[in-house]
């Protein structure tokens, strides 16, 4: 009798389980797939999904804002507006991947590298930290830089970049030991200008003094510009650091840290699979830009210059990067001390070296793996556009370009390259959070009636 009962049990249980089981698998289509705003069932897209590359196939009739570029102020304003509006974006991008040059991957040898050089988040406002919290894990890093740079003695040494009291130290066989001699050392070499400086070197002398400008700053400034700073705006080098302390850390924000799955993955939960934000990428907006979409607002955050080529007006100056890659199976597992090196000297052609397997948003394992790949930087003329140059010229010229921004209809310019101006991440962040509100304020754009 009592094996009777154990086998109806059983059977109930495995009849009970049968919703269970349905609903099991229901979650699991539904975990895998979104509705679109059209009704549509969409599989679940990561940066690499094919739906990104339709081009223009597949859209809707319409959009509430048309944003040219994916990457941090593109997807800032995307997600603002959908997130607080409900309003539908269509972002494009001429690159093949989101994320602009934030964009990381895990490469061949398995190490997680960001292909458009070293991108370490920091941030004083408070704003800009809780709004990247939403998208990211944050793994606390506090970045420390390192530099090759030769003594009195030419002999090449590893010393804390912004120089620091160890830097000068080592470098110039002093033993200052507290801020305030450290300050009167520098004092010393600093000369006292009745005027403000004239141009870069007067500046870079102002605030770090001869020794160390000869030593570090002027070759760098060399490198990276192809100019001497002589020959560079007083504004370049306006903000030189030096510690007056023995701090190695190379900013002071308070909160420093690496999205734990990288940059790529911040940007896939802030722009996909969000039933009002579709992106495309491998299009160029300059080649489709009569065949775009009915919609109320373009945001464009390209090239400034670019988008009013037609006018005849010459380009603005930018400096750019090429990066060369270098794969290592050094005996130590890593190739250099620290995740940046940085050579001023001009004994080598590039400015620094970055080994990412340093970092700590690395995938499991990947610390413990053989080999290493570090990039080389050399900075150039050509290329993608990173530093503005700023001088008289390019200042009177962007002038030019704001006027004829601020008179086109239908469109607002927003980020780093659309404002001729260097951002650090969190400034592109809350510039783009600003302009969002600004455009709320306007009743440019305004939320979605239901």
């Amino acid at each position: 009798m009592k094996e009777k009962n154990d086998k109806t049990v059983s059977q109930s249980s495995s009849l009970l389980n049968v919703p269970s089981l349905l609903f099991g698998c229901l979650l699991a289509v539904a975990v895998n797939y979104f509705v679109s705003k059209s009704g549509k069932l969409h599989e679940l897209a990561n940066s690499k999904s094919p739906e990104l590359y339709r081009g223009m196939h597949g859209l809707e009739e319409e959009y509430d804002l048309i944003v040219v570029g994916a990457g941090l102020s593109g997807a800032v304003i995307a997600e603002q507006a959908s997130s607080q509006l409900g309003l539908s974006s269509l972002v494009i991008d001429k690159r093949d991947h989101i994320g602009g040059n934030c964009y990381d991957e895990v490469d061949e040898h398995g190490i997680r590298v960001s292909v458009y050089g070293v991108h370490l988040f920091h941030t004083i406002y408070p704003r800009v930290e809780n709004y990247v919290k939403q998208f990211a894990t944050w793994i606390p890093y506090e970045h420390r830089c390192v530099g090759e740079v030769r003594d009195i003695n030419e002999t090449i040494k590893i010393v804390p970049i912004p120089p620091n009291i160890d830097s000068v130290n080592t470098l110039f066989g002093t033993n200052i030991k507290n801020a305030e001699e450290m300050v009167a050392w520098l004092d010393e070499r600093r000369p006292k200008l009745d005027r403000e400086p004239l141009d870069g070197e007067e500046m870079s002398i102002s605030r770090v003094g001869k020794d160390l400008y000869e030593r570090i700053f002027k070759p760098y400034t060399k490198k990276q510009w192809d100019k001497w700073p002589k020959d560079l705006d007083a504004s370049v080098l306006a903000r030189l650091p030096v510690r007056s302390s023995f701090d190695d850390r190379y900013f002071n924000d308070k909160f420093q840290a690496l999205p734990k799955d990288g940059y790529t993955a911040m940007f896939e939960r802030m722009l996909l699979n969000n039933p009002d934000i579709t992106v495309r990428l491998n299009v160029d907006y300059f080649q489709i830009k009569d065949n775009l979409p009915k919609h109320k607002l373009l945001v464009f955050t390209g090239p400034i210059d670019a988008f009013y080529a037609s006018q005849g007006l010459p380009k603005l100056e930018y400096r750019s990067i090429v990066f060369e890659k270098e794969y290592h199976e050094p005996e130590s597992g890593y190739y250099q001390p620290r995740f940046v090196v940085n050579h001023p000297g001009s004994h080598v052609a590039f400015t620094r070296i970055s080994e990412y397997k340093h970092s700590p948003n690395q995938p499991e394992g990947a610390h413990d793996l053989p080999g290493t790949v570090i990039y080389k930087e050399y900075s150039t003329d050509d290329g993608e556009p990173y530093y503005p140059v700023p001088n008289p010229r390019n200042r009177e010229l962007y002038a030019k370009y704001q006027r004829f921004a601020a008179e086109e209809p239908g469109v607002t310019f927003v980020g780093r390259l659309a404002s001729y101006k260097y951002f650090n991440m969190d400034q592109a962040i809350l510039n783009a959070l600003e302009l969002f509100d600004k455009l709320v304020q306007e009743g440019k754009i305004e939320k979605k009636s239901e």
